[in-house]
């Protein structure tokens, strides 16, 4: 594993760690609407991505991460896997600043949106990567993966659960950033497993029908 991926997942697991009992750090970097915008607490808009709500949370996407993070970094290097991943985080974030711009109370945390930003510009490159889930024996091509996973976030950020603060919002800005990063750096590629990432963009592109034409959030 790259170096640089392990402090990433090491990080991230520290200090989430942490904000699960220290309220005041958790309250502090956690995204929030009000405190960006009317106090210019713009760290906010990176911090968040190493804070998560609970350990599954926090496992769910450090272990998608650790799945598609190597072929980021094979296919674009360990700069590029950096700018994919911050970028994605920082621009999901700027879309969810966007999104809730008027709900100065919403608050959101978790590294979805980098996450989001690496599944897609992974599965760009190799869409039909076997995932092992869990207790399932049978290898999940990489872009139903991403299917699915996109899928329930777009499902929990147009439905969401009381008490969720988890930054659902921020993977379609994330896999925004992911995409066009893959297709600026390897067209060919992109180009080449285009039906699989059109796959797996349908739950995007349903929650940016909901979004923008249908006006349920914001």
């Amino acid at each position: 594993m790259s170096p640089v991926l392990l402090i990433i997942i090491i990080a991230t697991a520290i200090f989430s760690y942490v904000g699960f009992t220290n309220h005041q750090l958790f309250e502090k970097y956690k995204f929030n609407v009000g405190a960006i915008l009317q106090k210019k607490e713009y760290v906010r808009l990176i911090s968040a991505g190493f804070l998560h709500g609970d350990m599954m949370h926090l496992l769910f996407n450090m272990m998608t991460l650790y799945f598609f993070g190597p072929i980021v970094i094979q296919a674009f290097g360990d700069i590029g896997f950096l700018a994919v991943y911050f970028g994605s985080i920082i621009l999901g974030n700027v879309f969810s600043l966007y999104l809730y711009k008027n709900q100065a109370w919403y608050s959101a945390i978790g590294a979805s949106g980098g996450v989001s930003g690496i599944l897609f510009a992974s599965i760009a490159m190799i869409p039909d990567l076997g995932i092992y889930f869990f207790f399932i024996p049978i290898a999940i091509p990489g872009y139903i993966f991403g299917f699915l996973y996109f899928a329930y976030s777009v499902y929990m950020m147009l439905y969401p659960k009381e008490n969720d603060k988890i930054g659902h919002a921020a993977h379609l800005g994330g896999a925004f950033l992911g995409l066009i990063y893959a297709v600026a750096f390897q067209p060919e590629r992109a180009i080449q497993n285009a039906f699989f990432l059109g796959i797996m963009a349908l739950p995007l592109i349903y929650m940016s029908y909901m979004v923008f034409v249908k006006k349920k959030i914001g």
